[in-house]
């Protein structure tokens, strides 16, 4: 076989294997927004059907209605307003920590950041207890804010952008500070230019995580108009337990916000991963 035919038939192998991880990952997708789009008597056919028989929205109907007992709708909104806030003091938090941690000399600098890294070793779920208590405390709970101000000190997203950091060239601060800037316009109008890609891809991890959080709304969220989309969805499918396409359709409403993120923010995603891993 010859060289050229060689890298044919490889180019060949890498597509149709991208092609079958492609088809992984999206054929649960569609099948949900088929079966959505399907009367219950249609989703529950033997066989199974991809096309419906025939299309129809009515499963969409409860979740639209503000006033049924499944407010998918209040929920989603709940969902966006709580990661959206939560993302944002994440991203505030972690560059300020991160970038003193990278680029300021202070006593006790490694040490705080091996603190700080050790903290991502502990499970979770031996913060729920103490958390609660504070939020108690503060009368947070049963309120937005009791998903919001809880996770806005992230270790990993003072992990993350302090290996962002490091992967800066330093020369361009020495630079402008020969040019007069203060410690303070270095890092608002060179560093923080420079670092969008990793604030992105923060940005984005901190929103999905917040998003899809299921255990700790559980815990703060008692008023079912008040939760998120992942506790209101479990209800939704204990009230349609047998109702597919409706709970289906919430699946597609809270999958959304996920996959438009994605697709806008994937290009500085890919980017931010990929320089965070450079230097330590």
């Amino acid at each position: 076989m010859s060289a050229t035919a060689s890298r044919s038939l490889q180019r060949l192998s890498f597509y149709v294997l991208l092609a079958l991880l492609t088809w992984i990952f999206v054929a649960p997708l569609l099948w949900m927004l088929s079966t959505s789009l399907k009367t219950n008597p249609d989703a529950t056919r033997q066989p199974p059907s991809w096309i419906p028989h025939p299309v129809t929205t009515e499963a969409y109907v409860p979740l639209v209605s503000m006033e049924s007992e499944t407010p998918v709708l209040l929920w989603f909104f709940n969902s966006l307003v709580a990661a959206t806030a939560n993302a944002l003091l994440v991203v505030a938090t972690s560059v300020l920590a991160a970038y003193a941690l990278a680029r300021l000399e202070f006593p006790g600098r490694r040490v705080l950041f091996g603190l700080i890294i050790g903290t991502l070793f502990i499970p979770t779920f031996v913060f729920l207890i103490p958390n609660f208590l504070i939020v108690s405390s503060l009368g947070w709970l049963d309120s937005l804010w009791a998903l919001i101000v809880p996770g806005a000190g992230s270790a990993f997203g003072v992990f993350f952008m302090r290996q962002f950091f490091a992967t800066l060239p330093r020369e361009l601060e020495d630079a402008a500070l020969l040019e007069g800037a203060n410690q303070w316009q270095i890092f608002l109008r060179i560093i923080l230019p420079l670092a969008r890609p990793g604030i992105a891809t923060l940005s984005v991890l901190s929103f999905l995580t917040n998003y899809n959080d299921f255990i700790w709304p559980v815990y703060v969220l008692f008023s079912p108009r008040n939760f998120t989309l992942p506790p209101g969805l479990s209800i939704l499918q204990g009230a349609y337990t047998t109702n597919y396409p409706v709970i289906m359709a919430g699946g597609v409403v809270a999958s959304i916000p996920a996959i438009l993120l994605f697709i806008l923010a994937q290009r500085h995603v890919i980017e931010g991963v990929s320089r965070s891993g450079l230097k330590g």
